[in-house]
């Protein structure tokens, strides 16, 4: 039975909110999913089939902790995250939640059942204020000196300094967008998407650890060219960071591509798995795969003819040849 999709509460830079229908209509309601890098969860959210065996992953502690605080404390989040916009908190915080994540990465690796509403509730608050890409990177020049936000000289020590997001020609609204700008509260934008991860499981660490069949096949592991149990059929989502030199200040380090395209040549022919893997044009070589080109809005880098605008239109979407018939596939391939 289709379903209203959610959208995540705050922007999230590579986002997928707009190919998503496309994206499902391509994996089909699958018993498995599995989604190595959640990032804002726009595809899960947007499911249009009741949830089934949903595993998802993210090795940004700060996001994962913000995942799983949503499961386990959704009202506590909310608290953190009801602030006003106000742009000396929002680089206080910002300061401060760089300085955390490594501490709540190793915790969250460590403790299945902890997590850190207040950490959560300022990421979430502080990603919706902030303009574009670089929200908690890490890489900046401004860092705390004695308790004074200083300029280091150095970038990659701290955090970049910018103006919040100022909305609809008003000034500084009383919440930031995605977080109950609408007419709605904090509490009731967060409490949907809560309740729709409360069952999905949720992994903080590297990629590949999702990509296991016991993963892939939680209901009964796949064989030969066969299924040995009902069940059996995973879809898979690859959303990894940019593999572009020039989106390296977005992500893109850190991530083996190369391991990643090999992965999908690997098992590409598997009948029991459908993959999508995200990139931008020319980023992958994958033969017998169906590439899709598509739209995406671009963000604040699409005004003018900035970068956003350029790479807007090198989107792609490769999918292994047995996700459903393209014919199923409707993509808005116009202006945003």
């Amino acid at each position: 039975m289709s379903k209203q999709p959610l959208k995540a509460p705050f922007p999230y830079f590579g986002g997928k909110s707009r190919v998503a229908a496309a994206v499902w209509g391509r994996l089909g309601d699958v018993p498995s999913y599995v989604e190595p890098f959640f990032g804002s969860g726009a595809v899960l959210l947007a499911r249009p089939h009741a949830p089934r065996i949903e595993t998802v992953n993210d090795a940004d502690g700060l996001l994962a902790n913000f995942w799983r605080a949503m499961v386990h404390s959704p009202e506590e989040v909310a608290r953190w995250a009801d602030w006003p916009v106000n742009e000396a908190d929002l680089h206080a915080r910002h300061l401060w939640l760089v300085g955390q994540r490594e501490r709540l990465t190793e915790r969250l690796m460590a403790d299945p059942d902890f997590f850190d509403a207040k950490a959560a509730g300022w990421w979430v608050w502080g990603a919706s204020c902030w303009i574009g890409s670089g929200w908690c990177s890490g890489r900046g020049p401004w860092g705390a000196v004695d308790g004074v936000f200083t300029h280091l000289g150095t970038a990659g020590q701290g955090v970049n300094r910018q103006m919040p997001r100022l909305f609809a020609g008003r000034g500084v609204n009383r919440q930031p967008p995605h977080l109950g700008s609408a007419g709605q509260g904090v509490a009731a934008a967060l409490m949907p998407v809560a309740e729709r991860m409360r069952r999905v499981r949720v992994v903080c660490g590297d990629w590949s650890r999702l990509l296991g069949d016991s993963v892939l096949f939680p209901t009964g592991r796949a064989s030969g060219g066969g299924l040995s149990a009902a069940g059996a059929l995973c879809g898979v989502m690859l959303d990894p960071p940019y593999r572009s030199a020039n989106a390296i200040e977005y992500g893109g380090g850190g991530v083996d591509h190369a391991a990643i395209e090999a992965w999908c040549r690997d098992n590409g022919d598997r009948p029991q798995l459908r993959i999508a893997l995200c990139g931008y044009e020319g980023e992958y070589d994958l033969p017998g795969w169906s590439v899709v080109a598509w739209k995406a809005h671009g963000g604040f880098g699409n005004q003018g003819q900035g970068r956003g605008r350029k790479n807007s239109a090198k989107e792609r979407i490769w999918f292994s040849p047995h996700c459903l018939a393209a014919a199923a596939l409707s993509l808005d391939l116009g202006a945003p």
